[in-house]
């Protein structure tokens, strides 16, 4: 199963818990594409898998994975059905706001100050700069996540 995806415009959500399970996801709204030719171009020529709600564009997309829910919870269950990794890597991989790489704070260097006390491990993303720890948003998505081989 590709790494490698692309979320149409209804997915938007899925992508924040897709790249948090470590899949280099593009989204469609953030790249400015709406028009349903230009998604399957660029997810054959990028080597994604297309993920849509969207039946028409997932026939016409080779290895589309198509999904018919609009709770996340469901959504990611499908996802585990056709055969996706569904899970939390144990360190950070991607950031979820914009899909960058993120890589571990040194123990030298600084901590932002909106970072709770008592947080070993921080992430920041190389691209956007945005900073990332197990905390409270963690243990909610690890939830969520954790529900996806158990939905019907």
């Amino acid at each position: 199963m590709s790494r490698r995806l692309l979320l149409d415009v209804m997915l938007g959500k899925l992508a924040t818990y897709l790249r948090m399970c470590g899949y280099d996801t593009l989204y469609a709204q953030e790249e400015g594409i709406e028009a349903d030719d230009a998604l399957a171009a660029l997810a054959e020529s990028e080597g994604r898998t297309l993920v849509t709600r969207d039946q028409e564009l997932a026939e016409r997309t080779d290895g589309a994975a198509l999904l018919s829910s609009r709770e996340i919870e469901d959504q990611l269950a499908e996802l585990h059905e056709q055969g996706f990794r569904i899970e939390l890597p144990d360190q950070p991989e991607r950031c979820s706001v914009c899909n960058g790489r993120v890589r571990a704070l040194g123990e030298d260097e600084s901590r932002p100050g909106h970072a709770p006390d008592g947080i070993e491990e921080i992430w920041q993303c190389r691209d956007c700069e945005q900073y990332f720890w197990k905390g409270s948003h963690w243990d909610r998505v690890t939830e969520v996540v954790g529900s996806a081989d158990s939905n019907p």
